[in-house]
């Protein structure tokens, strides 16, 4: 007589197939046991490498059901035409970050960026853009930060809801140091760099000068620069989007707003 085994679990309870992935070059996925996300960059021996945003590799074991694409698990397999390491470097955004291929802006997080006017939302958004709607980050200006302290307190950061500044001329014994100074939510992290304007987180040889002039105290910054270079200091905002178009990728900036600004994502996204 025939032997049968019945299986007696549930439907339910079964674990369900899941899509099998190529790790493709490039193929940014979450391995969930450590919350890392990047883009594949190597692969071999049952084995894939993952590279972060910020250049950080790990490498995992291809283990079905191991990984996530877009929030849904998946099981990783050697590409088809792969008979060797795959070492295809993936795209990089402005910011030099790993570029996420077809992404979609995720949904704005309650958390914010402030920084101080126009001109600087501008270059954040230029730059790291693609990063900023990748983590839901959204980011406005202030229009200066003389009143930060009630800003803040207005905003009233949380644990999820967390904000973060980014100030001008930030330096020691300023008047924005003093202000900083008087933001002392544990949500809240302001920071900043040493330049009296976001003009001068440009490197000069982006913008073809040989450096920033010194503007004499108690002039408008902007229309001095434009003076003493030959601009037109009638109209700096034109001025400004002149400078902006200069701007392809972090490299065209100063380390001392690199830095800062990644302070912030990081601090906002956490």
């Amino acid at each position: 007589m025939r032997q049968y085994s019945a299986d007696l679990t549930p439907p339910w309870k079964k674990p369900q197939p899941v899509p099998e992935v190529p790790a493709d070059p490039g193929l940014v996925v979450e391995e969930p046991g450590t919350g890392f996300c990047g883009a594949v960059i190597g692969c071999e021996a049952g084995t894939v490498t993952l590279e972060d945003r910020f250049g950080k590799h790990r490498v995992f074991p291809m283990e079905p059901r191991g990984f996530l694409l877009e929030g849904r698990v998946v099981t990783l397999v050697r590409p088809p035409s792969s008979s060797g390491p795959a070492r295809s470097a993936p795209s990089r955004t402005a910011s030099g970050s790993v570029a996420v291929p077809g992404a979609r802006a995720r949904v704005a997080r309650a958390g914010r960026i402030y920084v101080e006017g126009r001109h600087d939302a501008e270059l954040v958004e230029k730059v790291w853009g693609d990063d900023l709607r990748v983590e839901g980050v959204v980011v406005e200006y202030l229009g200066g930060v003389d009143d930060l302290p009630s800003i803040v307190a207005d905003f009233a950061p949380g644990p999820d809801a967390r904000l973060g500044v980014l100030v001008d001329h930030l330096v020691p014994g300023s008047k924005e140091w003093r202000i900083a100074e008087a933001v002392t939510n544990e949500h809240a992290l302001v920071v900043g760099h040493p330049y009296i304007d976001i003009w001068e987180a440009v490197k000069p040889s982006s913008v073809g000068i040989e450096g920033w002039p010194r503007v004499p105290r108690g002039q408008d910054w902007k229309t001095g620069v434009c003076r003493a270079l030959g601009w037109p200091s009638e109209n700096t905002g034109a001025v400004w989007q002149a400078i902006l178009a200069r701007v392809g990728s972090y490299k065209d900036l100063e380390p001392e707003l690199l830095g800062r600004v990644e302070e912030l994502i990081d601090f906002v996204t956490a």
